[in-house]
């Protein structure tokens, strides 16, 4: 698979592209219950709800279930993500945002890379993050919101706060925008958000602005989001680097599968 040149276009001009429905229902099934055996394995790679014991994301899921593992190199996925970006690329994070029913908390808004450049001294911002839709995606239940075309100016604020929210990892409250500053973007970019059926994708650039609003509906919402990295912009970190589950350390560039990922899944999961 590969983007027309329509597709390139949007994506470099609005920061993001939806591609609707990639993966079929069977796909979309196996992949929510390779969540539902990982968010039960007991370890730091899982994040709470704060006060609570509601999943909020699970970190590198690639490296203990085999269909995440496929799935990161399915030619659908890997080919527009070297299209985009570079032909030598590898995961550099990959987790699992849930949203629960009747109460999956915000996210707060934030841009991606100065996470990134903060916390693990990545030099540039060449990342795409690709967002798989584990559930429909609708108005209802927490939906991702972008500022189109917020990532074409840099960074919109350079540090982070005082005290972090998590120490589990680098949460979007530590690095938000201003309440000035998002109006003064939306005011000249407005804002979209992208919904559509569970096996749909976002691809985003990891300096668009983007948040999400609590999920008060009674549908959960699962992201699956893999950023990819160039190889030749590898983390250079200050002190010591981030966990292994929440940075990759596995920087050899990705080889796309001749197959779909889910076929022949029954044999490795037998």
């Amino acid at each position: 698979m590969r983007l027309n040149q329509s597709q390139v276009d949007d994506y470099r001009s609005d920061g993001f592209l939806l591609l609707e429905s990639l993966l079929d229902q069977r796909e979309v099934e196996s992949l929510r219950s390779a969540f539902e055996r990982d968010s039960m394995i007991p370890g730091p790679q899982v994040v709470t709800e704060e006060g609570g014991t509601e999943v909020r994301a699970v970190y590198s899921s690639h490296q203990r279930q085999p269909e995440y593992a496929r799935l990161i190199r399915d030619p659908r996925i890997l080919r527009p993500v070297q299209q985009l970006l570079s032909s030598d690329v590898y995961i550099y994070q990959f987790k699992i945002n849930a949203k629960s029913a009747f109460g999956g908390d915000k996210w707060a808004w934030h841009q991606d890379y100065l996470a990134w450049r903060l916390a693990d001294g990545l030099p540039a911002p060449r990342q795409l993050n690709v967002g798989v839709f584990l559930d429909d995606v609708t108005e209802f239940n927490g939906p991702v919101i972008f500022v189109p075309g917020s990532h074409r100016n840099g960074l919109v604020r350079e540090g982070r706060e005082d005290s972090a929210k998590s120490d589990q990892h680098l949460d979007p409250d530590d690095i938000s925008l201003t309440p000035r500053q998002l109006a003064q973007l939306v005011s000249r970019h407005g804002m979209s958000s992208p919904k559509g059926p569970a096996g749909s994708l976002v691809l985003f650039s990891p300096e668009i602005v983007h948040g999400s609003a609590p999920n008060m509906s009674p549908f959960t919402r699962r992201l699956l989001i893999a950023t990819y990295n160039d190889a030749a912009n590898l983390p250079q970190p200050s002190g010591q680097a981030r966990p292994a589950h929440v940075v990759c350390r596995d920087t050899e560039p990705l080889l796309a599968l001749d197959v779909p990922f889910s076929e022949n899944l029954e044999t490795l999961t037998a």
